[in-house]
């Protein structure tokens, strides 16, 4: 799959989510078999660029691959503004946020709110393209609401301004994360353009990826929810893609690995206050998958673990704990 000048080694791109990828999580996945990843929304209001939230966001420091950065707002010029400043300051594609349906972005009119202005979707798409050098992709959904899916005619919009790839995710702004994603317009949107298309949404395991895949005819998939606490997806779903068998799901001695590196790497970016409360999500993400919820056992012990762990504040013990709570998984195992 290609965006402008860059070549993707595998079409599965980490979506980009608020609160989740950030530059430890985005390396993780690259690692894991993602093909490219895309940064945490980033505000275009210039007075937000220098907040902590904005420069965690913006901090692409030793980050492997493509650096692709999502950038959201609704007001055409400073659109093209924090495109140019993102880029100055190292990304490589400016990716447009059409997609997000959050009630503090929409209420600004921006994210997926903008889907009921295509007028205004024409006039920054414009604004952004022409002022950077680097190819720029978009993210939407597939209209604003089930009966005003208007995803073909925002897509026609995007190529006719140079937009260069276009990822769609299966829901309505008005769905939210709600139901069932589908598929049906993600088609259409494939055969209305000649842009590279991406298809998001309940894409959750390899089996569902390749029905996906097969079923829209897209050029790459977006991987979001189905990465928390699975980063490696992307390795299974290539695998799959590949050869038509199941890897064999992590082990383990295999999950504790890349866990405890993840937290680690929490611990270093955010901080020691804000690192371990930050790990907490993300290793309630983890385990659950390890856990039996039909063994009481099992369950009730991983219901322990979670409670000690949640109520940690220090970044030592959080690993302490961590590490007793695999070595005894690990001892049964063996």
């Amino acid at each position: 799959m290609q965006i402008g000048p860059y070549q993707l080694d595998k079409p599965l791109i980490l979506a980009p989510m608020a609160g989740v990828t950030d530059r430890p999580f985005r390396k993780l996945c690259k690692e894991l078999g993602a093909g490219m990843t895309v940064s945490e929304m980033v505000a275009s209001n210039p007075q937000l660029r220098n907040t902590r939230k904005s420069l965690l966001r913006s901090n692409h420091h030793g980050e492997p691959g493509i650096r692709s950065v999502q950038i959201a707002g609704a007001e055409p010029q400073m659109m093209a503004e924090a495109a140019q400043y993102n880029v100055q300051n190292g990304a490589q594609i400016i990716d447009i946020n059409m997609g997000c349906p959050a009630k503090k972005v929409c209420k600004k009119a921006a994210g997926s709110a903008l889907l009921q202005d295509p007028i205004l979707v024409d006039q920054i798409l414009r604004a952004v393209v022409n002022a950077v050098d680097v190819p720029v992709t978009l993210k939407i959904r597939t209209g604003w609401n089930p009966d005003n899916r208007n995803g073909v005619e925002i897509a026609k919009i995007a190529q006719g301004n140079g937009i260069q790839a276009l990822a769609v995710h299966g829901r309505t702004r008005a769905c939210k994360y709600l139901g069932y994603a589908e598929y049906d317009t993600i088609a259409a949107i494939k055969q209305a353009v000649s842009i590279p298309v991406v298809a998001n949404g309940d894409i959750t395991s390899p089996q569902k990826a390749k029905r996906v895949l097969d079923y829209t005819k897209v050029d790459g998939l977006m991987i979001g929810r189905g990465a928390q606490g699975n980063p490696w997806i992307f390795d299974e779903v290539w695998h799959y893609l590949q050869t038509g068998e199941l890897l064999a799901p992590p082990s383990w001695q295999q999950v504790h690995q890349v866990l405890l590196g993840h937290v680690l790497a929490l611990h270093d970016f955010y901080g020691e206050v804000m690192g371990p409360r930050i790990a907490r999500k993300h290793v309630d993400w983890y385990l659950p998958a390890q856990v039996n919820e039909d063994d009481a056992s099992q369950l009730a012990e991983y219901k322990q673990f979670r409670a000690t762990f949640n109520a940690i504040d220090e970044g030592a013990q959080q690993l302490e704990v961590l590490n007793h709570y695999f070595e005894q998984k690990q001892a049964i195992a063996a």
